[in-house]
C-alpha cells in the first residue's frame, strides 16, 4: 500500500497538462474528415526512452503490411525469421511454444501489448506461451533483442516482444482455407467521429494437421482459437488525448501426454487484458498516464482431471519525455505493479496454493547529440520488490554517425525476480516455495554498425556477450539459486542485409551463437547457426496482371536436446524449410495461394514432438 501511495504522489508531482494554445505535432491532423482515412501515425511507446536516446535501442518493427505480405498465421511464423531467435514448439499450431532468444531461456524473454508486460504468472517461471499468440487482430510487432531492463522492466535478460494494439483505421477483412480443411478469419472496422473513433478487430483460427506427438495418423491435436480487440481514442483538445486497449484471447487446444498415450487430453487457455491511457503531447513535451489490468486463466483437463492456474496484474504507469533544446532530452516515470497468482493442482499433484507479490520502480534517461555526429545515451531503472528488495539497473550507449554508416557500443545488465510460483508454489512431492530466493542478474556488452553500401543496399551488424548469474534452477525438489554458482554464457552476431532494386526485395540473415554454461556444457536447443532469406517479387505480366512473389527460406543448425523417451542428451540434425506465397491483385483485394514447408521436410523441434507436413492455403483479404 505504502508502494501505492508513494507512486500516486509522484505522479501527481510531475503532473502537466499543458497549454492547450500550443500546436501538437503529432495530432495536427487528427480527423480531418469522418469519411476519409485519418492521418493517423502508429507510435511506439517505448518506457523510458526520449528523442535523443533513442538511438541506443535496438529494436526491429514488422508492420501490419509485412505481416500481411508474409501470409503468416500467428506470431511464431514471424518471429523464427529473424536473427538472434530460436523457437520450439511441442507439435503444431497451438502447442506449448518456447523462445530462446539470445540463447537465453523463455523465462528471459519478456512479452508485452502497448508496453504493457504481459507475462502469465500462473506458471512456474513466468512464461508466456507463443504458441497461442495468432495474429489476426496484431497491428504492428517490435523486436527488442538484447537486455531490455530498463525500459521495460524485469524478465528482459535475453529481450522483449512488444505487440502493438491500436486502431487500423482502414476497414478490411481476410479468410484463408487449406487443404486439411483448416482456416482462419479476421475482421476490423472503424467507426470515426469529430473527436474520437472506435476500432473493432476479431480474428478467429481452426487448425488439424498432425499429432503432437506419436505415430498414430488418425489422431490430430486440434487448435481453436478466437481473439477480440477493441480500440477507443478521445481527443480532450488538440493537445490531449484519452485512449482504451481491450484484448481478449480464448485458446482451446488438444495435447499429448506421451507418445503412447495421445488421447483425451485438452488444454483452455484464457487471456484478457484491459488498458486506459491519458496521453498530453505539445511541442517537445510528452506525459503518458496508464491504469492496466490482466488476467489469465488456464485448465487443463486430463481425460476428467482438472488442474486450473489462475493469475492477475493491476499496474498504473507514468512515462514523461522532455526536449530541453536540439541536442539534448529526458525522460523520467514510474510504474506500481501487483501480481496475484492461484495454482490448482489437485487434479495431478493433489495440492494448490496462492502468492501475490508488488513491484514499485522509478526509471530515467537522457540522451545527448554531442557535435553532429555522435550521442549518448544513458538509462538507468530501480525496482524496488516485495520479496528482494531494491535492485538497480542501467544502460550506456554511444554511437558515432559517419557519412554512410554508424558505429556504436553498449553495455547493460539486466534482471529477473522470481516469479510467484518459484516463491510460494506447492505439490504432494516434497515442492515447497522459496521465499528466500535471490533475483537472476546479467550483464550484456554489444558493439552494432548500420551500413549503407550503396542506393540499394544497406547491412546492420552486431555482437554481443553476455553472462547471466544467480540461475534458479528446479533442484531436489525446490526451486533454488545454482548452488555451484554455475554462470551462463552466451555470446553471438548476427547481421542483416537489405537489398531493393526496381521491384524486388531481398532481405537476408545470419546468426552465430555459443550459449554454454561455466562449466563448459552446451545449452540445449539452441542452434550454433541459423540464416534465412526472403524474397519479395513483384511481377507484372500482361495476361495475368500483377503479381506479388514471396519466398522465404530458414536453416536451423545443428543442436543438443533431450531425448522424449531415454531422456539422454542427443545431437538434432538441421532443418531447411521454404515457404512460397503468390498473391494476385484483383479490384480492392489480394487473393493467394502460400506453400508452407514446401520441400515437405519431415523434423521434430524438439525431439518427439511432430512438426506440420507441407500445407496449401488459400486466402483472401479485402
Amino acid at each position: 500500500m505504502l508502494r501505492l501511495i508513494l507512486f500516486i504522489i509522484l505522479n501527481l508531482i510531475f503532473l502537466n497538462i499543458g497549454n492547450t494554445n500550443e500546436n501538437l505535432t503529432n495530432y495536427s491532423c487528427k480527423w480531418e474528415n469522418k469519411n476519409e482515412i485519418p492521418c493517423v501515425e502508429i507510435i511506439s511507446l517505448v518506457p523510458n526512452s526520449s528523442s535523443f536516446s533513442k538511438s541506443g535501442i535496438n529494436k526491429t518493427t514488422i508492420t501490419k503490411n509485412q505481416i500481411i505480405e508474409s501470409g503468416a498465421v500467428d506470431l511464431i511464423d514471424i518471429l523464427k525469421s529473424l536473427p538472434d531467435i530460436n523457437i520450439t514448439q511441442s507439435g503444431p499450431k497451438g502447442q506449448q511454444a518456447s523462445m530462446f532468444m539470445r540463447g537465453t531461456g523463455s523465462n528471459h524473454t519478456l512479452v508485452l501489448i502497448n508496453g504493457i508486460p504481459i507475462n502469465d504468472q500462473s506458471t512456474t517461471q513466468g512464461l508466456h506461451d507463443f504458441g497461442v499468440d495468432f495474429i489476426q487482430t496484431i497491428q504492428q510487432i517490435e523486436v527488442y533483442p538484447g537486455s531490455s531492463a530498463t525500459h521495460f522492466g524485469t524478465n528482459a535478460i535475453g529481450g522483449a516482444i512488444n505487440i502493438v494494439l491500436t486502431g487500423d483505421y482502414k476497414d478490411s477483412i481476410s479468410a484463408a482455407t487449406d487443404n486439411s480443411g483448416n482456416y482462419e478469419f479476421s475482421g476490423n472496422k472503424t467507426f470515426i467521429y469529430d473527436d474520437s473513433s472506435l476500432n473493432i478487430k476479431i480474428g478467429s483460427v481452426k487448425n488439424e494437421t498432425v499429432s503432437a506427438r506419436g505415430n498414430i495418423s488418425d489422431e490430430k491435436d486440434a487448435l481453436n482459437n478466437y481473439s477480440t480487440n477493441i480500440n477507443y481514442e478521445k481527443f480532450l483538445n488538440d493537445n490531449i488525448r484519452i485512449y482504451n486497449t481491450t484484448y481478449l484471447r480464448k485458446t482451446k487446444a488438444e495435447y499429448d501426454n506421451s507418445n503412447t498415450d495421445q488421447h483425451g487430453y485438452e488444454g483452455n487457455n484464457k487471456m484478457g487484458t484491459i488498458q486506459f491511457g491519458l496521453e498530453n503531447q505539445f511541442n517537445s513535451k510528452k506525459d503518458n498516464y496508464i491504469f492496466y489490468y490482466n488476467v489469465y486463466d488456464r485448465e487443463y483437463d486430463e481425460k476428467g482431471t482438472i488442474d486450473t492456474y489462475e493469475s492477475e496484474v493491476l499496474g498504473l504507469k507514468y512515462d514523461l519525455s522532455r526536449n530541453v533544446n536540439n541536442n539534448l532530452s529526458y525522460g523520467i516515470g514510474s510504474e506500481y505493479k501487483y501480481d496475484w497468482g492461484y495454482f490448482d493442482n489437485n487434479g495431478s499433484y493433489k495440492a494448490s496454493t496462492k502468492g501475490h507479490s508488488d513491484n514499485f520502480a522509478l526509471y530515467s534517461n537522457l540522451g545527448w547529440n554531442i557535435l553532429d555526429n555522435s550521442n549518448i545515451s544513458l538509462f538507468g531503472r530501480r525496482d524496488e520488490h516485495k520479496q528482494t528488495g531494491p535492485n538497480n539497473t542501467y544502460k550506456i550507449n554511444f554511437e558515432q554517425r559517419f557519412n554512410n554508416f554508424n558505429l556504436g557500443i553498449s553495455y547493460m545488465n539486466g534482471l529477473r525476480n522470481p516469479t510467484l510460483y518459484e516463491m510460494f508454489g506447492t505439490d504432494n512431492f516434497g515442492y515447497s516455495g522459496n521465499r528466500n530466493l535471490k533475483p537472476e542478474k546479467s550483464n550484456t556488452y554489444e558493439l552494432y554498425s548500420n551500413m549503407i553500401l550503396n542506393e540499394y543496399m544497406n547491412l546492420s551488424v552486431r555482437a554481443f556477450k553476455a553472462n547471466i548469474q544467480n540461475n534458479i534452477e528446479y533442484i531436489n525438489n525446490k526451486y533454488q539459486n545454482d548452488s555451484d554458482n554455475i554462470d551462463l554464457n552466451q555470446s553471438g552476431l548476427s547481421n542483416q542485409m537489405n537489398v531493393k532494386l526496381k521491384n524486388i526485395n531481398l532481405d537476408f540473415f545470419t546468426s552465430f551463437l555459443s550459449s554454454k554454461k561455466e562449466n563448459g556444457a552446451s545449452q540445449l536447443r539452441r542452434p550454433n547457426k541459423n540464416y534465412g532469406l526472403n524474397v519479395y517479387r513483384n511481377i507484372e505480366n500482361s495476361f495475368l496482371g500483377d503479381l506479388e512473389l514471396n519466398l522465404k527460406y530458414n536453416h536451423y543448425g545443428k543442436h543438443f536436446d533431450t531425448h522424449s523417451t531415454t531422456f539422454s542428451t542427443i545431437e538434432m540434425d538441421s532443418t531447411d524449410l521454404v515457404d512460397l506465397k503468390i498473391t494476385k491483385k484483383l479490384y480492392s483485394g489480394n487473393f493467394y495461394i502460400k506453400l508452407t514447408n514446401a520441400l515437405g521436410e519431415t523434423y521434430q523441434r524438439p525431439h518427439g514432438y511432430n512438426q506440420e507436413d507441407r500445407i496449401i492455403k488459400f486466402g483472401m483479404n479485402y
